[in-house]
């Protein structure tokens, strides 16, 4: 992807070194690994995957995420504006880019339909920080809170995401921003929390199976946003993020830390899903094509 010397975002957060000023040790605090009440190794893929992707909050799953109400970190001191949080890194240069990017795919199509487009905020951490759905760490990977409408990005997820997945490649990493974002736009339409409202009606079966069409959703948006950026694009760009969305299937992830898949527990979709889906925001450049809530077959 041609990104340097463009727009990089203005709308971010540097929550980098947060762990030394809210007074958190630097060493240890990590997940535990094998050992009495520690992971295994296929949980801590399938934790990282959650993480990528997508929309939900992993760190539920492991009792370690606090809600609001319960996180009683010191509000984290965070730096703005575009001159300090982009120039860290390459990789902070590009997730930028990357958000500048999503911005204006959005402005446009909210404009189209007579609305405008609250742009949403992208927090840098690393290791620890702190957001409005509780306290993030590193393990949890890239994630989008609703309660503050904020991304949060450990930028070394990137570099997981291509030794565990094999998905490297910098539109991966778009793929996944992009992804990210899409999950922000479910919520300003409100589709999130119609979804939300539904679950809580349905079994447990069911409500996966909304989430899996909430996530398919934010893949379809990924792909509608790629399009609109396809003469930035370079040779291999969409097969990379096509790789990452295959990398994530819940088919594959189960089957890669468990040996067998349990499709009633699928809350993110199959890899063929993941894939069709992102193609089909792609492909076609239409919000209306990306109603996975209306589609009969995913």
């Amino acid at each position: 992807m041609r990104w340097r010397g463009r727009r990089m975002s203005g709308n971010i957060e540097d929550q980098t070194g947060m762990r030394s000023r809210m007074g958190f040790p630097m060493g240890g605090g990590g997940l535990p690994i094998g050992g009495k009440g520690g992971l295994g190794c296929g949980s801590i893929l399938v934790i990282v995957v959650l993480m990528l992707v997508f929309g939900i909050d992993p760190m539920q799953m492991l009792g370690g995420m606090q809600t609001p109400q319960q996180a009683e970190a010191p509000a984290p001191q965070v730096e703005q504006g575009e001159g300090t949080h982009c120039e860290r890194s390459d990789t902070h240069r590009f997730a930028c880019t990357v958000l500048a990017d999503t911005e204006d795919t959005w402005n446009r199509i909210f404009e189209q339909a007579g609305s405008d487009y609250p742009e949403p905020t992208m927090v840098f951490y690393a290791g620890l920080g702190q957001s409005g759905c509780g306290t993030a760490q590193a393990a949890t990977g890239p994630f989008y809170c609703p309660a503050d409408r904020k991304v949060y990005i450990d930028t070394s997820f990137f570099d997981q995401l291509e030794r565990q997945l094999g998905a490297g490649g910098d539109f991966a990493r778009a793929y996944v921003i992009a992804h990210e974002v899409g999950h922000h736009v479910q919520t300003v339409t409100g589709i999130s929390d119609q979804v939300r409202q539904a679950q809580g009606r349905a079994s447990k079966a069911e409500g996966n199976a909304l989430q899996v069409r909430m996530e398919l959703q934010a893949d379809c948006y990924a792909g509608l946003w790629a399009r609109s950026v396809q003469q930035q694009l370079e040779p291999g760009d969409v097969e990379e993020a096509l790789t990452a969305a295959n990398a994530i299937g819940d088919d594959r992830l189960q089957r890669q830390s468990q040996g067998y898949v349990v499709p009633d527990s699928f809350t993110h979709g199959t890899s063929e899903q993941r894939m069709r889906w992102f193609k089909r925001g792609f492909d076609t450049g239409n919000v209306s094509q990306c109603d996975t809530f209306d589609a009969g077959q995913l």
